[in-house]
């Protein structure tokens, strides 16, 4: 294989210097080579190139010259592209032509004159193309080292005074939030220059109290009075009138090339992006993000060294904003709560998406996780949605996009709370809560103060208020959430599960991190200061979990999760009516999967069935009953796989139980099923080089590309090639695989633990590591088309 200039050999596999990426083999740099990331990241440099062959410098005109007039002057040459000019200082500007040759002719031309003074044009200067690495993106924010936030937490005398210091250290300061508040005139000064009446209003961290250093600043930019001047221009134009406002404002020029009302949601943040980019002072790195959950225009700020985005019209994110902030203002002790469980998941690296997309728990996310908690005690600290809508009155009535968004506009309206417990007893209480609830068997709910089950959303859809008909609270039908490991209802747009990225790897680690920081709180180091100076309280929480420590004396074992979302129509229907036994079905499905899976496309052997074969034959010997023998290799000869039930009833060491007693028994009305037991034996190395076998197949055939684990014929195809290229194994691998399903206390998930039983070749890892990976999304595939 041969490498080109941005393949780098290094001692432990592959540098990808282009994408800063580091591979160990050649298949898997042949994929990363092959992967969108790289192949974007080529297309981005070419474009890069290209731009800087025909681009050239100019300088030496006049400061207020503008960008038009050196468009008008250098299309003499050439079509150009665009012209960037350095808004700052004026003192020089890139003209892009939409040919080299326009670069070519501009070149040729001596000596370039305007406006009576002499140009200096010369060739754009040439620079490598390099893509900023986390570190470098990171640099410019501001850094607290854990080692010096644990100091100034081990100096305070109780837990309390370490959570209140989280809050002081954290939050935003006063020319933190001048510096927000100034670069907000400025985009409001801007853009209603462009879009008359429009108003850009803060929201998120910099404005509902617990923002921290360097947050992003997130903008709302609201349409509504601007789309209300220009029908009222359009109206007076058409009745021959005169075109000004009342204001006596003339509509702008851009108005006259585009309809708000009709607009396109990319053609309006293209608007927003062509406005951030060529006409604010100090604004770079300006791209709209079209994909997003809702789309954004992000850019940074050069001199206030700020990152923001401006999404459109986007009046819920305002108004959960002042739901936070309301929050706030009700208790002391919800913001040192909320500072200290945000900076705790993110040492645990269970939130803090570093892209804004990403599989973790974001800012939002997590502290409706504390308020929901504060919701839940008794007696409560917080009231629910529902309970704040009683107390506002007639003139706080609020409804947005169909959504009813009531709530008090001032603390005093509510009542203060009863609960008196420490904030040193709530963390411990938030951990204890969370460790022991069932994520993926129910729903969050703030609105109703309480958890849902699952069951209620899998066969219904949500109701809203309609917006048009509130006078009689008519319900219009909606999407129901996307429902997944973990469910956290927005309080208000009720189909928006606010965790609905998270997946079942990150729902496994927040699992653990709960159960160990509930552990740990039950410790004296949590609750009294030591005495020796060692560290204490919730900056021992903070600490990061030490690498390996996590899989020192770790049972191999595989989770699948119920998920809800993937599941066919007419499954969820009858899980929804089979209520708190739902578990009982669902695991008899996987179990089913799992067959499948083992026997059918990765094709193992359920050895087992030659052991029991044996012991029955021993039991009839004895019995001399051919009737009874006759019976039982009928029962013998049914699915493969034979599965015995880890029961109280029955031990392994159990040999006189009858061959139905060894089926898994799961008709019965108890909320949890049985455990399942397996016995494979594996023959060939089914799980080496499987991406790159699937990439040969998939170019003969028609079917179109997946995920790993996305398609069982193509998997089953794949295995079958391994098998036919390896005739003549030399070792077999025989592991043993438990079920159980887990619920109620715990989290509705099948868990499978693993053993190898012989495992001469020492192949059990590889292809555990390889089950870790493949088996839930397998699984997945399976039952979402399963009926």
């Amino acid at each position: 294989m041969e490498f080109g200039p941005d393949i780098q050999k290094v001692p432990k596999g592959f540098l990808c210097k282009l994408c800063d990426v580091k591979t160990p083999n050649e298949p898997s740099l042949d994929a990363h080579l092959k992967g969108k990331k790289h192949q974007h990241l080529c297309r981005l440099r070419a474009k890069r190139e290209a731009q800087q062959e025909s681009t050239v410098y100019v300088s030496g005109f006049q400061p207020d010259t503008s960008a038009g007039a050196l468009e008008e002057y250098f299309q003499q040459f050439g079509p150009v592209a665009e012209v960037i000019m350095d808004k700052e200082r004026g003192l020089y500007a890139l003209v892009e032509f939409a040919e080299t040759a326009g670069t070519k002719a501009t070149l040729a031309q001596l000596q370039h004159c305007l406006n009576g003074l002499k140009l200096r044009v010369k060739p754009r200067e040439r620079k490598n193309f390099k893509l900023a690495s986390k570190e470098r993106q990171n640099q410019t924010k501001p850094h607290i080292s854990l080692e010096k936030l644990s100091f100034n937490l081990c100096l305070a005398s109780s837990v309390n005074e370490q959570m209140q210091k989280m809050v002081e250290i954290f939050q935003l300061n006063e020319n933190e939030s001048k510096a927000r508040q100034l670069l907000l005139d400025v985009l409001q000064e801007v853009f209603i220059e462009f879009l008359p009446d429009c108003q850009i209003v803060p929201f998120g961290s910099s404005v509902n109290t617990f923002g921290v250093h360097s947050c992003d600043l997130d903008l709302v930019l609201d349409l509504e009075n601007t789309k209300a001047f220009q029908n009222h221009n359009r109206k007076c134009e058409q009745q021959g009138g005169d075109t000004q406002s009342e204001g006596g404002r003339s509509e702008d020029s851009i108005l006259s090339d585009i309809d708000l009302t009709t607009a396109s949601q990319d053609e309006l943040l293209e608007l927003v992006a062509t406005i951030l980019r060529k006409c604010t002072p100090g604004v770079f790195k300006v791209h709209a993000v079209n994909s997003a959950r809702l789309p954004v225009v992000k850019f940074s700020h050069r001199q206030l060294n700020l990152q923001g985005d401006i999404t459109i019209n986007n009046r819920l994110a305002v108004r959960n904003t002042r739901f936070l902030q309301l929050c706030s203002g009700l208790d002391s002790r919800v913001r040192p709560l909320v500072y200290s469980v945000r900076f705790w998941a993110k040492q645990k690296q269970i939130a803090g998406n570093l892209s804004g997309g990403g599989p973790l728990l974001n800012n939002y996310a997590l502290t409706l996780l504390v308020l929901f908690y504060l919701q839940s005690l008794s007696p409560p600290v917080l009231p629910s949605v529902e309970q704040l809508k009683e107390m506002a009155c007639e003139e706080e009535q609020c409804v947005i996009d169909g959504w009813d968004c009531t709530f008090p506009s001032q603390p005093f309206r509510v009542p203060p709370s009863k609960n008196t417990d420490d904030l040193c007893t709530l963390l411990f209480g938030f951990f204890t809560y969370y460790s022991t609830l069932d994520f993926p068997g129910s729903v969050i709910s703030l609105r109703a103060g309480r958890v849902l089950p699952i069951t209620d959303f899998l066969s219904r859809e949500e109701e809203m208020p309609d917006a048009a008909e509130s006078s009689d609270a008519t319900r219009q039908k909606t999407i129901r959430p996307k429902l997944g490991p973990v469910n956290i209802l927005d309080p208000f747009e009720l189909n928006h599960n606010v965790a609905g990225n998270l997946t079942e790897r990150t729902h496994r680690n927040l699992r653990r991190e709960l159960c160990e920081a509930e552990k740990y709180c039950r410790s004296s180091r949590y609750q009294r200061k030591s005495s020796k100076g060692k560290s204490w309280g919730i900056a021992k929480l903070f600490a990061p979990l030490l690498e390996g420590q996590d899989s020192a004396g770790k049972v191999p074992e595989i989770s699948i999760a119920f998920r809800a979302d993937t599941l066919t129509d007419s499954f969820r229907a009858e899980l929804s009516s089979a209520g708190e036994t739902f578990r009982v079905l669902w695991f008899k499905k996987v179990c089913s999967a799992l067959e499948v899976v083992f026997k059918e496309i990765l094709k193992c052997t359920p050895s087992d069935q030659v052991e029991i074969l044996q012991d029955q034959a021993r039991e009839e010997e004895v019995n001399n009953n051919n009737e009874s023998l006759d019976s039982s290799s009928d029962q013998l000869a049914g699915p493969s796989g034979i599965k015995r039930p880890l029961s109280v009833e029955e031990g392994p060491s159990c040999s006189s139980s009858s061959p139905q007693g060894k089926r898994m028994k799961l008709e019965g009305s108890a909320d949890r099923p049985e455990a399942s037991h397996w016995i494979w034996t594996q023959r060939h190395l089914v799980w080496a080089g499987r991406r790159k076998i699937r990439r040969i197949l998939l170019k003969t055939s028609d079917e179109t590309s997946k995920p790993e684990g996305g398609c069982s014929s193509i998997e089953s195809r794949v295995t079958q090639y391994i098998i036919e290229n390896d005739p003549d194994p030399k070792e077999e691998l025989k592991f043993s695989m438990d079920a159980v399903v887990a619920g109620s206390d715990d989290c509705t998930k099948a868990v499978l633990k693993f053993k190898a039983t012989s495992d001469p070749a020492g192949h059990f890892q590889d292809f555990y590591h390889f089950l870790d990976c493949f088996l839930p999304k397998m699984v997945e595939t399976l039952l979402a088309k399963s009926e």
